[in-house]
């Protein structure tokens, strides 16, 4: 007799990731037959030969002593105390090392902050396209996504007359993505300004995702300038979220903070909720956290990486220089964070699939790249790739993709002489 099989949460099927999903797990496979292939779908800087800077690993090696104890649920007294000092130095308003989390990545710390908001049906504003575990976790703590379109004619930002015109009674919160994942856009002070003002009116919860607030290339004309959003928040209550794995290129170290600002009496029942919800999985990992100091008001390691002469900087150039070279491609250039979205056109987008094209990309030319309807995009044009690798390693990639667009391009004609 076969067993019965196990039944799992309905609304998983609503969600997806497909930057660790169906394509990543072909790539293991074509791996284990010997086939050497370049990653580029998750923004991993260790897999990329990066590493933490050095005096952040002394930090921890210097106190692994004192590492075995369980901590207080939100985190280390003093790295809270080092976390509310960097906020309170950038302008955030009553930043205060009570009012710091620390979790076990950004990643838990949005699930734990959208378990404590969410009611069934409520709903959250979400840039589309967004970074899809801002999807995910809305679902799966019972609320409805709701997405503000971010299009490529706009420089990826979003029209705040869009995102008011979408606020209901069921609205809770407005999730900004700032230097953004995937496009690389980077939010200009007013447009921030007009958002906060649609969140004062509304009495929403601003979420601030800015993993990647040191990651900015500001060398060119029009370069927009990293803008922190509690201070512009004021009284409006902020979570603002940052961590280790990007900036400080310490993915594995799963330590990632969230500060709350704004209205403390407005905010306090959120406090609570997500001060029971961090002692519920008792506390974060705790060697990292000795790394948090060193790394907000330590040497700066990342401004030379983004800079001219920088690699960062370098790879960038390279996928500008790539897209503008290209026939197939429109690329709005990354002023942030460590991705690409290129967008397909011309013939070659002449009933493009995204996805089918990156796995065409991933059997045919061994190079793993995330489809941009995986960041729930409203279209199937866009794919985003990291921008990690060396220069030459990504320069070589897009005469990869390149070639893949020019057969597509040329099918139609193919297939009508054929017709003829």
């Amino acid at each position: 007799m076969s067993a019965n099989r196990l039944k799992t949460r309905e609304r998983l099927s609503q969600v997806r990731y497909e930057i660790r999903g169906e394509l990543s797990r072909r790539a293991r496979e074509l791996e284990s037959q010997g086939r050497v292939l370049i990653k580029l779908n998750i923004g991993n800087p260790g897999a990329f030969g990066f590493r933490a800077p050095e005096h952040l690993q002394r930090a921890i090696t210097g106190q692994i002593a004192q590492t075995d104890p369980y901590t207080h649920q939100q985190g280390l007294p003093a790295a809270r105390e080092a976390i509310a000092a960097f906020h309170a130095a950038r302008g955030t308003p009553d930043a205060s090392p009570d009012r710091v989390f620390i979790g076990n990545g950004v990643s838990e710390l949005i699930d734990l902050s959208l378990r404590a908001l969410l009611n069934h049906g409520d709903e959250v504003l979400l840039p589309s396209p967004d970074y899809p575990l801002w999807s995910a976790a809305t679902i799966l703590n019972d609320g409805r996504p709701v997405y503000y379109r971010c299009r490529a004619d706009d420089g990826f930002l979003p029209d705040p007359d869009e995102i008011e015109a979408l606020v209901t009674p069921r609205t809770r919160a407005i999730v900004l993505i700032n230097p953004n994942n995937p496009t690389g856009a980077v939010y200009p002070r007013a447009l921030l300004e007009r958002i906060v003002d649609i969140a004062r009116r509304h009495g929403l919860l601003l979420l601030a995702d800015e993993i990647y607030d040191g990651i900015v290339y500001g060398d060119e004309p029009g370069a927009v300038p990293f803008h922190p959003l509690a201070p512009l928040a004021g009284d409006v209550p902020c979570l603002s979220f940052g961590g280790l794995s990007k900036v400080h290129r310490a993915c594995g170290w799963r330590v990632g903070w969230a500060v709350l600002s704004g209205d403390a009496t407005a905010s306090q029942d959120f406090h609570n909720a997500m001060d029971l919800l961090g002692a519920l999985r008792l506390c974060a990992n705790v060697p990292g956290q000795y790394a948090i100091e060193q790394a907000l008001h330590g040497d700066d390691t990342i401004g030379v990486l983004c800079r001219p002469g920088g690699r960062l900087h370098a790879t960038r150039q390279a996928l500008v220089e790539s897209c503008a070279a290209s026939e197939h491609l429109r690329l709005v250039s990354p002023r942030g964070a460590l991705y690409g979205f290129p967008g397909v056109v011309g013939q070659a987008a002449d009933g493009f699939d995204d996805h089918a094209f990156a796995l065409e990309m991933l059997e045919r030319e061994d190079v793993l790249i995330v489809p941009g309807s995986g960041f729930n995009a409203p279209d199937r044009l866009h794919f985003r790739v990291t921008l990690l690798p060396e220069a030459d390693v990504l320069r070589d990639v897009f005469q990869r993709i390149d070639r893949v667009l020019s057969r597509r391009a040329q099918a139609p004609a193919v297939r009508m002489a054929a017709v003829a």
